[in-house]
């Protein structure tokens, strides 16, 4: 005859957690990322697999791969249009990237505030942002229409300006095609300011005022110091996204007049779909994320800091 369980062993005994629910708290977050892990797996890792294989094949789809090696890696390293491509890249990359910061560093402390118009004025900026790219490089191409009945020429007409080519010229184009993304990207930069803004100390801005400090020497003493994070989250995102200008340049231009806006992308897309070189395309792919993930380790050095959150 068995001993009945004290009331202590049977609490102990119902407070134990089963095996089975112990098993389901561990599968169920895996659950939830099964379908997102699926498509990064489907639409992003396996083609990268695949275009680090083509890089070394000559891709022939009818008569078969053959391999080559390290031969289009050479390719596009003596390519000359791909180095000129990739000085325009630079180029615009650190242009857009320095006109983004001052612009949006601009904006956010024009629209820093909690007043129901400094939330409206900021959302109204903003909106270059939640645009698609493709959109605001056919509205901006439109707007750079070189003719005299072209928007822009328009106003600087009856300033008494004679009409700007704007994109027609070789000289100048790429500096308008830098115009675009500089208005692209200053307000996600403002976003972020506007982040670091509020988390500055307003005692600070009191004693700067009380030492008497000009509003320049409180902007390079308070404000700067105070978004050193926000910059190196700004400078990393710029070192990402530079490298990989496309789409706006693509729109307005597709690289030229005369190769003179032909970004590395651009070189990349015409080599793999108008030449139908993909090996090639491959090859100038990988050598483009491999630039990026070294240009964005090289940032990530130089702007954190120890201190930084």
């Amino acid at each position: 005859m068995t001993s009945a369980s004290t009331p202590m062993e049977a609490h102990r005994v119902t407070d134990a957690p089963p095996r089975a629910r112990f098993r389901a708290r561990s599968v169920a977050p895996w659950l939830f990322l099964a379908v997102p892990l699926l498509f990064a797996l489907v639409f992003k890792f396996v083609p990268l697999a695949e275009g680090v294989r083509m890089s070394f094949f000559r891709v022939q789809p009818l008569l078969g791969d053959e391999f080559v090696g390290f031969a289009n890696y050479t390719r596009v390293l003596g390519d000359p249009r791909f180095q000129d491509a990739f000085s325009h890249t630079l180029l615009l990359g650190f242009g857009t990237t320095v006109g983004a910061m001052v612009v949006g560093f601009f904006f956010a402390l024009l629209f820093e505030g909690s007043s129901r118009l400094l939330r409206a004025a900021r959302t109204a900026v903003f909106l270059p942002v939640v645009t698609a790219v493709a959109v605001i490089g056919e509205i901006w191409r439109l707007l750079y229409i070189p003719s005299e009945v072209g928007f822009l020429n328009s106003i600087l007409g009856a300033l008494g300006i004679p009409a700007q080519p704007f994109l027609s010229d070789p000289g100048t184009a790429l500096l308008w095609v830098g115009v675009v993304g500089i208005w692209t990207t200053a307000p996600y930069n403002m976003v972020i300011v506007l982040a670091g803004l509020a988390g500055i100390d307003r005692s600070l801005y009191e004693a700067a005022a009380v030492d008497g400090a000009r509003l320049r020497h409180r902007i390079m003493s308070v404000v700067l110091p105070g978004l050193r994070a926000s910059i190196s989250v700004i400078l990393t995102l710029a070192a990402i996204r530079s490298l990989r200008l496309f789409t706006e340049v693509f729109v307005l231009t597709g690289g030229g007049p005369a190769g003179s806006t032909e970004v590395w992308m651009t070189r990349t897309y015409s080599i793999g779909f108008a030449s139908n070189d993909l090996g090639v395309a491959s090859a100038a792919s990988m050598l483009l994320l491999l630039a990026t993930v070294v240009l964005t380790v090289v940032v990530r050095r130089f702007t954190s800091s120890k201190g930084a959150p």
